[in-house]
């Protein structure tokens, strides 16, 4: 074994037999019925937690408060007609079971059978004609060009009535 090596055994040895001895507590003995002495006869246990009942945020939905309030103008805007309404009576076509916004034109073709529109959506690409419907407000193809579709729907005016809205689907540059 080094020197160095048996240098620091003993010396270890030399530091735990110090901190051994005759195990005289009686100065920390003292300490401790002092602070007893001082303390309170009794210490208070910790409070009970009390649940409180649980709070549903119901205003999420609203205007928030902070922002401006929007007038709306109810002699400006648009009263349905009761000479406009859907037909209930007319089959649906297999394009009125989605919604319009997710049709976007992508071309068109011309024969002798007239001008097409080509709309991509609902899983494919589908030739329509003027006259065809498409999404799920009765819309209806009114004209089609190099550049868009225009189709006209028909949506509830909230008071009973029915509003022809025009829409258009533009053409998709780039596809």
């Amino acid at each position: 074994m080094s020197p160095i090596r048996c240098l620091s055994m003993v010396m270890c040895l030399v530091i735990l037999a110090g901190c051994g001895g005759d195990n005289d507590f009686s100065d920390l003995d003292a300490y401790l019925n002092e602070v007893r002495l001082r303390a309170p006869g009794k210490i208070e246990p910790t409070p009970t937690f009390r649940s409180y009942p649980t709070f549903t945020y119901n205003a999420a939905n609203l205007r928030s408060p902070f922002s401006r309030q929007v007038r709306v103008d109810l002699a400006g805007q648009k009263h349905g007609s009761r000479n406009v309404k859907p037909d209930p009576n007319r089959v649906k076509q297999y394009l009125e079971g989605f919604n319009i916004e997710q049709f976007e034109m992508v071309g068109t073709l011309s024969n002798a059978a007239g001008s097409f529109a080509l709309l991509r959506g609902a899983g494919g690409v589908h030739r329509l004609k003027v006259g065809d419907y498409l999404g799920r407000n009765d819309g209806r193809i009114v004209a089609i060009s190099g550049s868009q579709v225009d189709v006209v729907e028909i949506v509830p005016d909230g008071e009973g009535a029915w509003l022809e809205r025009p829409r258009t689907i533009p053409l998709k540059e780039h596809s």
